[in-house]
């Protein structure tokens, strides 16, 4: 009985350029497990070897190859670990260590390189020509153990932005800009491929929601190509860097703290000792200040749903751009260069 849907020709073409990605690391070596009595109850502790180390598999993804000299894309949270070693699986019998090339931190984006010729690859498709309802393939390693995971759905939102948590630093990121669809995303999905109906990537898999049933997220793939390009060009991803720590303003933060607004990025460092402007920085050079509130940015309001991220990500390298400030009380005017991030 032969099969017309369209979703099998989707997926004998995309299946092949979708990898695994195990991640591993060096830790000390456990011999054995032993009860510690704490209070009334015990708690299981591991014996560790001293002086040992073994590779212990510590996580993975997904990712998908999208030229035939061995260019991978994935999720930057697939691959944060620096201390960690990655090693992309193609076929059961075909392993390749990968090398990060570079990563993307604001759009959770991350480019890899495998060394090999003739690999199965993926073409990448326009993620700006996309419309609701139109019928999308996502294909993954669903939690870690179901390769070659294939969830067919449709286009179910635009343009939606997401607060995630990263499980690396346990920071609060926010991401913009993303697909939603109700093709079925699981852990291990993450930096899997979201195709269309003739199998041209137009997403990368990236987050659910948990507790909720049908809704998952992908980064389109328009971000993923100007990182590409720039890699292509000169050897990493090139962002236009003010170099402050801040946090954006809300009315609970404002009224909590006795802060005359309730928006804008407020200057001020993360930890004791360490400063939020970071020195010989754009910031620095203009003359900001830590408890500064920067309240506009390019003429744009600085708020939680425009924070300051996203207002400079539409920037250059080299803009002059204009900065309404309230220190002590007094808006002040301030004209920033954006320099590179080192």
């Amino acid at each position: 009985m032969t099969n017309n849907s369209p979703i099998v020709e989707v997926a004998k073409r995309v299946c092949p350029a979708v990898i695994t990605i195990v991640v591993s690391k060096d830790l000390p070596k456990v011999e054995g497990f032993y009860m510690f009595p704490f209070g009334s109850d015990n708690f299981m502790m591991p014996k560790i070897k001293k002086g040992k180390k073994e590779m212990v598999k510590i996580g993975g993804g997904s990712g998908f190859i999208i030229s035939p000299d061995g260019f991978v894309l994935t999720s930057r949270h697939v691959v944060e670990d620096p201390e960690a070693d990655y090693t992309v699986i193609v076929e059961p019998t075909k392993k390749y260590p990968a090398k990060i090339l570079a990563t993307d931190p604001i759009n959770d984006i991350a480019i890899l390189k495998i060394s090999d010729g003739n690999l199965p690859h993926l073409e990448l498709g326009d993620s700006d020509q996309i419309v609701l309802g139109q019928d999308v393939v996502a294909v993954g390693n669903a939690l870690g153990e179901f390769h070659d995971t294939v969830s067919a759905g449709i286009i179910s939102g635009l343009s939606r932005f997401i607060q995630t948590t990263n499980s690396f630093t346990r920071q609060a990121e926010r991401l913009r800009g993303l697909i939603q669809t109700d093709a079925a995303i699981n852990p291990g999905n993450s930096g899997g491929p979201l195709v269309d109906i003739e199998g041209k990537v137009i997403g990368i898999n990236t987050a659910m929601v948990m507790g909720a049933q049908n809704i998952g997220f992908a980064i389109p793939i328009n971000y993923a190509k100007k990182d590409l390009e720039e890699v292509k060009k000169y050897g990493k991803i090139k962002f236009p860097f003010l170099g402050i720590k801040y946090i954006i303003l809300t009315k609970e933060i404002s009224e909590k703290n006795k802060l005359p607004v309730d928006y804008g990025a407020l200057i001020v460092r993360e930890t004791l000792g360490e400063g939020p402007v970071i020195k010989s920085s754009a910031a620095e050079k203009c003359g900001l200040k830590e408890f500064d509130i920067i309240l506009e940015a390019k003429g744009e309001k600085i708020t939680t749903d425009n924070p300051l991220s996203d207002i400079l990500q539409k920037c250059k390298i080299g803009d002059e751009i204009e900065l309404k400030v309230l220190r002590d009380k007094k808006e002040v005017s301030l004209k920033v260069v954006l320099e590179e991030k080192k």
